[in-house]
């Protein structure tokens, strides 16, 4: 986690450095103060009517005294009220004396097999004792993509043929943790659709299974949202949030989309902290989120 949340995502100069980032640089950092344009980029961004709201108000409110304001200053402007807006946000993991689990959480197709690996791989740089469960043995391909990145990476990994049931593979992979006496256990889980009543059925069924082996506090579920999905990643974790108890979110492909705003509304909504946020494919990009770093890639003169 060598560079900052902004070296990392302008120095991929995606579709997201062009619209969420990039958006500041035809309004921000010229020398007009058109509202409707900075309205406009905002829920294009998916910030939602609160939070652009609050932006445009103190924009307005600036403009009472200072007619001719310039675009540098009404992007530290906004800048201050996504500030206020994330306050409390940043998740800060740290690994405890004991075993804890990590499961993740969520819909198709929106990374978490990758991003397990990717936790995984900044676990062990930071000198934890990691174990992976694939416990997604619906998707074939995701069995075979997690063990292939645990033996690259040299980590323990518990896993299972296809079609196994998943709670089972995630209690032998915590009975594993324990006797191995390792820090962290992540568990990988299949994606389900949030409307889908039996599959999330299953997914409480995996909580207290592995419940019957270790305290409610070693447990951490982490909802992993795709910043592609907008806003309709509410609607997840509120579905997510009463099935499995979240208590963080980890936000993928900020790198690739003009909707990552809808981190914003996540936060307001649930009050979870972003743990991190992942910026590539590689395995060094997933970053611990920073609203200071969100904030200024976002509202950047440079």
């Amino acid at each position: 986690m060598v560079l900052s949340f902004f070296k990392r995502a302008t120095r991929k100069i995606t579709s997201a450095a062009k619209n969420i980032f990039g958006f500041a640089g035809n309004i921000f950092r010229g020398n007009s103060h058109n509202l409707e344009s900075i309205e406009a980029a905002l829920y294009q961004a998916d910030f939602g009517r609160d939070t652009t709201q609050r932006i445009l108000a103190a924009i307005r409110e600036s403009c009472k005294s200072d007619r001719e304001l310039r675009g540098q200053k009404i992007g530290k402007i906004a800048k201050h009220v996504l500030h206020a807006e994330l306050q409390g946000a940043e998740g800060k993991f740290v690994a405890a004396n004991f075993l804890e689990v990590i499961c993740l959480v969520g819909v198709n197709g929106v990374g978490k097999t990758t991003t397990a690996a990717k936790l995984a791989h900044a676990f062990k740089k930071d000198g934890n004792d990691v174990l992976l469960g694939a416990c997604d043995t619906f998707r074939a391909a995701a069995n075979e993509q997690i063990n292939i990145w645990a033996q690259r990476m040299k980590i323990d990994i518990i896993s299972s043929q296809h079609g196994a049931d998943a709670a089972a593979v995630a209690y032998d992979a915590l009975s594993a943790a324990l006797n191995r006496k390792k820090k962290i256990l992540l568990l990988d889980t299949a994606g389900r659709m949030h409307t889908k009543s039996q599959l999330l059925d299953e997914l409480a069924k995996f909580r207290r299974i592995i419940l019957k082996k270790i305290p409610e506090s070693q447990l951490h579920a982490w909802l992993v949202v795709d910043a592609n999905n907008g806003s309709n990643a509410i609607a997840q974790a509120k579905t997510f949030n009463e099935i499995f108890k979240l208590d963080g979110i980890v936000i993928t492909k900020l790198d690739g989309t003009s909707r990552g705003g809808a981190l914003v509304g996540i936060y307001q909504e649930l009050k979870l902290p972003i743990f991190y946020v992942g910026v590539g494919e590689q395995l060094d990009d997933l970053i611990q989120f920073s609203v200071t770093e969100y904030t200024d890639a976002l509202f950047s003169s440079e």
